[in-house]
This record gives C-alpha cells, sequence and structure tokens, in this order.
C-alpha cells in the first residue's frame, strides 16, 4: 500500500451523532494472522452506539477503558487488499464479509467505520455471492446473534450473567414467538425459525406485517393493538429481541418446559418466577466466527436467509445514520455505503 492514510469516521469523546467525525486516520497495520480488506459497506448495530455514549446502559464496573479516537463499527463487506504472511485461506480480491473482533473489541478495537479494517483470518468468510456488499454488511452480527442463540452457540466461553452455557433447543414442531421481529436480531430469527419447522408468532408494530408474513410469520401480533403477554399462551421458546427489565412479561406465556431467550438479558429479575413457571432463562452473547459466517452465508446465497435493509448512507453520513437509529421502529439493517 503506498498511502498511509484514508478515511474514516471517529469521535474523540462520548456523546450523541454529532460526535462522529468523518476525517483522515490512519490506516490499519497488519499483524500476523490478519487479512486487510478494503470496505464497501458497513452494517449498523446497537453496541455502535452503546460505545458512542460511553456504555451508559451497562454498570460503570464493566464499562471498557476507552482509549481516543475510536473508529466504531464491526460488521465489514469489503474485498481482500493485503494478506499476512501466515494466513494461506484468502486470496487477494476475494469478496468477504466479518464480523471484526466481537466482544474483544468492545472499547473500539473493531473499527470498521472506515475504507480499510485490519481482521482476523479466523472472523472472515467469503461473501455470498448471491447478495451485495450492503445486503453482505447488514448480516454479521444479527444474523451470528440469532444464529448463535438459536442454533449453534459455537463456542465455549462461559457467560458471567448465567452459571450455565447457553443451550440452543429445538425448534421443529415448537411454536416460537419472536418479540421485535422487525428488527435486526428479530427478522432474522423469524426465518431461522421458520427454515428449521417452527410455527413462528412476530411480535411488532401493524405496519411491518407484511414483511414479516412475507419472511415466514404464520401468526402475528400487533404490540402497539394488543400486549402480546395477553393473548399468547403455550409457547415453547420465546426470543425477546428487544429484552431488558420488561422481558419477563413473557414468562406466562411458555408452557412449562419451555424457555425465554432475552437477546438483551440486563435487568431481567423473573428468575424465581421462571423456576416456579417450569420455564427456563437464558442467553449468550454473540461471538465472531468466520467458519459460522461461512455456514450462513450458503443459506443468504440461496435466499433462504434474506438480509431487509431499513435504510442506507454514507460513510461521511454515519451522524445521519445513527439519528436514524436513535428514532427506532428499525425494519432489519442500517448500513453505511463506503466509496
Amino acid at each position: 500500500m503506498t498511502s498511509t492514510m484514508m478515511k474514516a469516521v471517529r469521535q474523540h469523546a462520548f456523546g450523541g451523532p454529532d460526535v462522529l467525525h468523518y476525517e483522515d486516520a490512519p490506516m490499519p497495520e497488519l499483524k500476523a494472522g490478519e487479512v486487510l480488506v478494503r470496505v464497501h459497506a458497513v452494517g449498523l448495530n446497537p453496541p455502535d452506539w452503546y460505545l458512542r455514549d460511553g456504555y451508559k446502559m451497562l454498570p460503570a464496573e464493566w464499562r471498557p477503558q476507552v482509549a481516543f479516537p475510536v473508529i466504531l463499527g464491526t460488521d465489514i463487506s469489503g474485498a481482500v487488499t493485503e494478506i499476512a504472511d501466515d494466513v494461506t485461506d484468502f486470496a487477494m480480491g476475494d469478496a468477504v464479509y466479518a464480523m471484526v473482533r466481537f466482544p474483544s473489541g468492545l472499547a473500539g478495537d473493531s473499527r470498521a467505520y472506515a475504507q480499510y479494517v485490519s481482521v482476523p483470518a479466523s472472523e472472515l468468510a467469503i461473501k455470498p455471492a448471491g447478495i451485495d456488499h450492503a445486503h453482505a454488511a447488514g448480516a454479521p452480527m444479527s444474523l451470528l446473534t440469532a444464529w448463535q442463540f438459536m442454533i449453534d452457540l459455537g463456542h465455549r466461553e462461559p457467560n458471567p450473567l448465567q452459571p450455565a452455557m447457553h443451550q440452543p433447543v429445538p425448534l421443529a414442531g415448537k411454536t416460537v414467538l419472536v418479540n421485535g421481529a422487525a428488527g435486526g436480531v428479530g427478522h432474522f430469527a423469524v426465518q431461522i425459525a421458520k427454515l428449521k419447522g417452527a410455527h413462528v408468532i412476530a411480535v411488532a408494530s401493524g405496519r411491518h406485517e407484511a414483511l414479516l408474513r412475507d419472511l415466514g410469520a404464520d401468526d402475528f401480533i400487533d404490540y402497539s393493538k394488543t400486549p402480546p403477554e395477553d393473548v399468547a399462551r403455550d409457547i415453547d421458546l420465546v426470543i425477546d429481541a428487544v429484552g431488558g427489565p420488561t422481558t419477563g412479561r413473557f414468562l406466562p406465556t411458555l408452557k412449562r418446559g419451555g424457555a425465554l431467550f432475552p437477546i438483551f438479558p440486563l435487568g431481567f429479575s423473573g428468575e424465581k418466577e421462571a423456576q416456579k413457571l417450569g420455564v427456563s432463562v437464558s442467553a449468550t452473547q454473540v461471538r465472531s466466527s468466520g467458519a459460522q459466517l461461512a455456514e450462513v452465508g450458503r443459506l443468504l446465497n440461496d435466499g433462504s436467509i434474506r438480509v431487509v435493509l431499513d435504510s442506507t448512507f454514507s460513510l461521511a453520513d454515519a451522524r445521519k445514520a445513527h439519528e436514524r437509529a436513535a428514532k427506532g421502529h428499525i425494519q432489519g439493517k442500517i448500513v453505511l455505503t463506503v466509496d
């Protein structure tokens, strides 16, 4: 590479979308085991805005130490431009996608909002040929989250929030309710559950019904008209893609032996009620995996799983993309395109 500088979106302090600045930044330095990727698209995820504002949603003792300036982001799709000498699985020019250094990069070490990013080869996979870079960039974190919760954990790392390792449950023939079904993780959870033979109930606002039925939902609950916990019963599995302190409201909807998987488990306080009802509550932390991206990539390639894009912005307009995210009611994923 002849240039030592690139364009990136950096922040020099915590705050709202206005702290994001499109500016010159040093090119990544390639280390052993890594591949340099020329980024064509970046997918946005909640950890991006959590880091942007200083992880205020976490207890103070859990907040990672951040050194400014910070480049946000984890999800990329692009092309290989440089390869470390010890990497043999990729070639120059390969179209690839990845979730970069997560959760190890929680303090801002993933650096995806940029023209170039260095990626550990173990976290990289060939981009599905059947979709473009924008759709590929929308997949990694949200799809891996749904996959690791529902199909295959893919690692043996302990979860500090619970004593037992998370275990996915069989889906074939089961009734699965997905709350927050139109969002990033939710719209993939609907598709995975249907693909694996479940009867799927999607919970979202009414404007998302047509899309969710098209993605495979058998039944739909418009939460703006009817609280789902008032009408859903005998559910085998609830995937609560919203999570947080309100996730316990779904415990009475589950049959004895059922399971509640809150994607964001912080704030759940219904352990005693779950035990009384004979319901298990379990969560995990999504982790980067090139092998799993290769596996789900085959489903993206043949259309078995689709990436829905809410909106796209240029990298230079990352601030606008974060403003869109702050408005909520996202349908699928927000993506940045990189010139």
